[in-house]
């Protein structure tokens, strides 16, 4: 086998990159990843700086890929190891740069280590793949590496290198084959269901009228309004806007109808806007931002949009984005996540290896907790229960 590390996607084919992303997962996609990097979305100005590493077999096939940045910051990875920095900072010792496995600005769960269907040994293909990371950091004396969201399967590959896995806890919905918004309503309880009711009801009498667009059909100045609100978002937060207008133009067209916009219009003006992806099975939200702030519309626009369009088009799971305890009176449930973490330095593994056996059961803990607020009628539905379970 052949491997190579690549500082952009931009000389590799679309086609051969996708052949390995199940799903249609729109993150993973070569029109996705290489749009960050041509519209400066990634690279020296945000401190992700493109490490992808590709795998061929001796005839040059494209067996696996694991798309990597180095990193110079924590800035838009969702797992949260400031403190580990800082801890290195006391120290005196460097914790940037280190090696980071995730796609940017994403929270979602999803293959690390892709794989090309068919092949008749891909355990080694990603084995190869994590001992090729493993090498280059030690060899440029990376601090750290760690692959965040990864899925099971990658998960317990990168456990067996001796990664220390660690938990985190979004909120999900599952489509329990609803026929539409009401039978999902249905299965609520009275109190949660009369609250969506009066919510969307406040959102009809102010007068707001709402579409769900695909990226080709949001126009030039449609997406100027919708970039303004996706800033306005991050500038009141006091964060950093780091996608372009030019980035989400392109791949409106590029990723097509796997790109939504929901836009909330006020006597035929753009007032909000909320923005989701989708893969064959599943329904990402993303990004939201508005004008005024209209009385219910987030929840409106940013979830309940979504749920009706899960229903209406057969998808099985919507992730809303992560953290919002608030998410779990509107039907989503606390789900685990998971994050793998190889690092260099054996006092520091070993310090960050006792906080996270701490830490582990505390989300455990915090999950079990909030599965107690179900605004479902069984209490606890047997899929709520397993993602709560034991890691």
């Amino acid at each position: 086998m052949r491997l190579e590390r690549l500082a952009g996607l931009t000389d590799l084919a679309a086609t051969e990159w996708n052949r390995l992303v199940p799903d249609r997962n729109p993150f993973l996609s070569h029109e996705f990843l290489s749009a960050l990097e041509r519209h400066g979305c990634v690279g020296d100005s945000t401190g992700w700086l493109p490490w992808h590493i590709i795998c061929r077999n001796d005839q040059g096939h494209l067996l696996g890929a694991a798309p990597l940045y180095l990193k110079f910051n924590s800035y838009g990875e969702f797992v949260f190891d400031w403190g580990w920095s800082e801890a290195y900072r006391l120290q005196n010792r460097p914790y940037y740069p280190k090696l980071v496995g995730a796609i940017p600005y994403t929270p979602i769960a999803s293959p690390r280590l892709l794989l090309a269907p068919g092949q008749p040994q891909p355990d080694e293909t990603a084995r190869f793949l994590v001992e090729f990371a493993l090498e280059e950091s030690r060899r440029q004396r990376l601090s750290s590496i760690h692959w965040l969201f990864p899925e099971s399967a990658d998960l317990e590959r990168l456990r067996a290198r001796g990664f220390l896995a660690r938990i985190g806890c979004q909120f999900h919905w599952q489509n329990h084959g609803y026929r539409d918004f009401q039978d999902f309503l249905d299965g609520l309880t009275a109190k949660r269901r009369k609250n969506i009711h009066r919510e969307r009801r406040l959102v009809r009498e102010a007068g707001l009228e709402l579409r769900v667009l695909s990226g080709p059909e949001v126009s030039e100045a449609q997406w100027q309004a919708v970039y303004g609100f996706y800033r306005s978002t991050f500038h009141r937060l006091g964060g950093v806007p780091t996608l372009t207008l030019p980035f989400f133009q392109e791949i409106a067209t590029t990723l097509g109808h796997q790109l939504l916009v929901v836009l909330a219009f006020a006597q035929g003006r753009e007032v909000a806007a909320a923005i989701s992806f989708r893969s064959d099975s599943a329904l990402y939200g993303r990004h939201w931002g508005c004008q005024v702030d209209y009385d219910s519309l987030h929840f409106e626009a940013c979830y309940y949009q979504g749920l009706e369009y899960c229903i209406q088009n057969g998808l099985q799971r919507f992730e809303p984005g992560a953290q919002g305890e608030h998410k779990i009176y509107r039907g989503f449930l606390p789900t685990l996540t998971h994050s793998a973490h190889w690092i260099a330095d054996p006092g520091f593994r070993q310090a960050i290896a006792d906080f996270l056996d701490r830490e582990t059961p505390a989300v455990h803990d915090y999950a079990r907790q909030l599965l107690q607020h179900s605004p479902y009628r069984d209490k606890v539905t047997p899929d709520a229960a397993a993602m709560a379970g034991s890691a």
